[in-house]
């Protein structure tokens, strides 16, 4: 079976990715900042999950009033984590902070507070001629944001694949590669929705 990493700092918090991921059919490796050696040999894949807010100084920034939860060890070890995936080309899938991670990583910036996002559900609009059309198909996606937080100023070599109506970004992914895909929503908790074909298509890649 195929085995991918998955980034976590709380173990309460990560239960519906590793079952998410399982039930795609990928064992789960999690992996955290307390791991005495963290790394992805012997893996397929990366997951890069939700949390708190990276610390701004990563991209340049002073901190905003409202920018909380940073756990530099944490941010050093997803960045570590991403490199070594992209060096060794394995399928890479970002959830939330795993998207604003992934786009901090490839030299882009973020909008430390945003309004609107937090605690709802709202549509978004996916490009076509992209792998999130590929999987949720293009136009109108309905999907649940609890986010504060999003990319302002994007990575290089990402295109970005969906919208909110506001503008914000909500998926991204890089087209040179097999499957480096992030979203913004937290598609683990809807497992009875068609977010379920985000981790079958991350599982595909995994199994190429």
């Amino acid at each position: 079976m195929a085995r991918v990493g998955v980034s976590f700092v709380r173990k309460d918090k990560l239960g519906a990715y590793l079952t998410a991921l399982e039930d795609a059919g990928l064992e789960t490796v999690p992996l955290s900042p307390s791991d005495s050696d963290p790394t992805l040999d012997g893996l397929d894949g990366l997951m890069l999950t939700g949390g708190g807010d990276l610390d701004p100084a990563r991209y340049g920034a002073e901190p905003h009033p409202l920018t909380k939860h940073v756990i530099g060890e944490r941010d050093e070890l997803e960045l570590a984590l991403l490199a070594e995936a992209e060096r060794r080309n394995l399928p890479v899938l970002g959830i939330c902070r795993g998207l604003q991670l992934l786009n901090v990583a490839r030299g882009g910036t973020l909008q430390q507070h945003i309004e609107g996002h937090k605690g709802t559900d709202h549509a978004v609009t996916i490009e076509r001629a992209s792998r999130a059309a590929a999987i949720f198909g293009a136009g109108g996606y309905l999907v649940n944001s609890r986010h504060h937080q999003a990319v302002d100023r994007l990575g290089a070599g990402l295109a970005i694949s969906a919208r909110a109506a506001d503008g914000t970004v909500e998926a991204v992914e890089d087209p040179t590669r097999p499957f480096v895909m992030a979203v913004q929503w937290h598609p683990e908790d809807r497992p009875a929705t068609g977010d379920a074909r985000l981790f079958r298509a991350f599982a595909d890649a995994v199994r190429r």
